[in-house]
């Protein structure tokens, strides 16, 4: 699987790790930047993710950011992105499974490299399962999620 990883300045010191623990994991890495720690905005580096994914250049993506908001909130506002920041592992499997999350949010201020080695193959590892026997309920869920995104409240 292709996953398009990107960072702001706080979190690329994690973004070496978190590029080789998707190559251990047997996935492609997709590194869109930043590559120092030279003041940018992860706005434009989640832009750069969520265009990879609805262009079908990356199945997934990874994005850091000091606390993993910013990021997480900046991927959430693109159709068909599915965002969550997970510091732990059983949100990061279970943000796939039951969520159909296609973008794993990092804090690089919040976690260290072992704890993010983890949820990263958690995350890789898992697969959505609102298509299996019985498991119907999560791909009712997930397609109401999915009506929101073209809904306008005023």
């Amino acid at each position: 699987m292709r996953v398009a990883i990107a960072s702001d300045l706080a979190g690329f010191p994690l973004k070496e790790i978190v590029v080789a623990a998707v190559l251990a994991a047997g996935h492609e890495p997709i590194d869109l930047g930043t590559d120092s720690t030279a003041s940018v905005d992860y706005a434009d580096f989640a832009e750069k993710v969520g265009i990879n994914i609805q262009k079908g250049k990356a199945a997934r993506g990874i994005l850091l950011c000091g606390s993993g908001v910013g990021a997480c909130i900046a991927a959430s506002k693109m159709r068909g992105i599915y965002s969550a920041i997970c510091h732990d592992t059983y949100s990061a499997h279970q943000g796939v499974e039951h969520d159909n999350m296609n973008v794993l949010c990092i804090g690089g201020r919040v976690v260290g490299p072992e704890v993010a080695n983890e949820i990263v193959a958690a995350f890789l590892n898992a697969s959505f399962v609102g298509n299996d026997p019985g498991q119907d309920r999560h791909a009712r869920r997930v397609e109401k999620v999915r009506k929101l995104e073209g809904k306008e409240f005023r």
